[in-house]
């Protein structure tokens, strides 16, 4: 029996014509189906008697706002007495002993947690060919990568392997492989969900978000894991709407094409498809303008000088003293050090834990870390005069669609430019949304980003729900 949406598993299950159990049974055997997607890392049984649970509060209308809906969660999340690896040899038989604030809240209301997902070694990655767990393939074309860090999560999404699933975007993480596997993925403003029992990469910049295939979903997950948490001093003490129930009318926005863009190495496959789009919202009655964002051009040099300076130092607690991989070739401290991590750490890891140690050393502070502050700071301020004229800003999620596994691992810095549209977001601490648009000739998917002004993610909601309908 197939279900639109949550709401429509809800219904389905009260009348019996569908049975959780058997829903969730369904999906564990998929999962073990399509193996060689390599989405999950980690695949949890007791998801099944959790079933049996929740389908009796369902019965009794005693039930969560998401009983029921089966989600898998990124593995840099805390689960209580469940690995949390982050895909990394470093952490390889680590059990977090309690639950990230985001997953406790998505228990709190019946959800279903039925496996972690594999993901780029500490979420560093743009591919999802940075792990200790290996490549996850693209279920548009196993061929192709699924986009990164969070690959394994919208791998499984798109594949069917869950309802949906939980991701973290530093840098364009949940929007650029939503991308890339024709599924929605949001992430929210910095500070709307908590980052408690996330392990940080980028402190500053790490947001929690939902990938799903429908715009219901998004929102009610959104609803639910957003909101204070005493236990995150950087989450905001805002209202939280309940987003579900304001999504199905679209006010008439205004809207703004930044010239930026559509710039020299925009594929014409996307620029076609989202140039339709925009044709589209204009028959509509959206008010279509175009604007600038003068700065975004230094948005992925800031981006990398900042984000590896807070990963060196957040990755320091890797140290093989307290928990974690140890070396057997020890001869001191400092050689513990140095071959537990030599050992634990993957080569991209590596790459920006230097970076960092590099941008934040004595003669390059200055130069690097101090002015990248100061140019992040002028990036927001491109976006908070752009949101005085317009309500939404539209444009590519991703430069490209999907390449080949293999393309660019010889070249990082083509990698690093794969983030040149959504890293921007994360700088200026936006909600952003990639949205399902279309395929390009070879099948792949085509996503389309809208970004709003912090804590207007309804707005995102709205304008997405409109053209996923139209």
């Amino acid at each position: 029996m197939q279900y639109k949406n949550h709401s429509d598993k809800l219904s389905q299950i009260r009348s019996n014509q569908l049975s959780l159990v058997e829903n969730v049974s369904s999906f564990l055997n998929k999962i073990d189906e399509q193996k060689d997607i390599n989405a999950y890392n980690f695949v949890f049984d007791d998801s099944v008697s959790s079933a049996e649970k929740i389908e009796l509060k369902i019965k009794d209308g005693k039930h969560g706002k998401l009983a029921g809906m089966v989600i898998a969660i990124k593995d840099v999340l805390a689960i209580k007495n469940k690995p949390l690896t982050c895909s990394s040899k470093i952490l390889k038989d680590f059990e977090a002993i309690y639950n990230a604030t985001a997953v406790q809240k998505l228990l709190d209301e019946d959800a279903i947690i039925i496996g972690k997902t594999n993901c780029d070694e500490f979420a560093m990655g743009s591919s999802n060919e940075n792990s200790a767990f290996g490549n996850v393939l693209n279920p548009a074309n196993k061929k192709y990568v699924p986009g990164g860090s969070s690959g394994g999560s919208a791998a499984a999404v798109a594949a069917n392997l869950c309802d949906a699933a939980l991701g973290t975007d530093t840098g364009g993480s949940i929007r650029q492989p939503a991308s890339f596997c024709g599924i929605v993925g949001l992430k929210p403003t910095y500070g709307r969900v908590s980052r408690y029992g996330l392990t940080a990469y980028a402190s500053s910049f790490d947001s929690i978000g939902p990938f799903t295939n429908n715009i219901d979903d998004t929102a009610k997950i959104l609803s639910v894991i957003s909101g204070k948490d005493e236990l995150d001093t950087t989450s905001a003490e805002k209202p939280v709407p309940e987003f579900v129930n304001e999504i199905s009318d679209a006010p008439k926005l205004k809207i703004g094409i930044p010239k930026e863009f559509f710039a020299d190495g925009l594929n014409p496959e996307v620029q076609n498809t989202i140039e339709n789009k925009i044709e589209y919202l204009k028959e509509t009655g959206f008010e279509i303008v175009d604007i600038r964002l003068p700065n975004n051009e230094y948005s992925i040099a800031t981006y990398y000088i900042l984000a590896t300076a807070e990963a060196s130092s957040n990755l320091s607690r890797y140290d093989a003293v307290r928990y974690g991989h140890r070396s057997d070739e020890i001869d001191g401290l400092m050689d513990m050090y140095e071959n537990s991590r030599t050992e634990g750490f993957g080569k991209e890891v590596k790459r920006r834990i230097m970076l960092g140690t590099y941008v934040l050393s004595a003669g390059y502070y200055d130069a690097y870390y101090k002015k990248a502050q100061k140019v992040r700071r002028i990036i927001k301020q491109d976006f908070e005069n752009t949101f005085n004229d317009v309500d939404l800003i539209l444009t590519p999620t991703s430069p490209t669609t999907a390449f080949k596994i293999g393309e660019m691992v010889s070249d990082p810095l083509q990698m690093y430019l794969m983030d040149i549209y959504t890293t921007s977001a994360n700088l200026a601490g936006i909600p952003g949304i990639s949205i399902p648009v279309g395929n390009d000739s070879n099948g792949l998917p085509i996503g389309l980003q809208l970004m709003a002004n912090q804590f207007e993610e309804l707005k995102l909601l709205q304008l997405s729900n409109c053209i996923l309908k139209g």
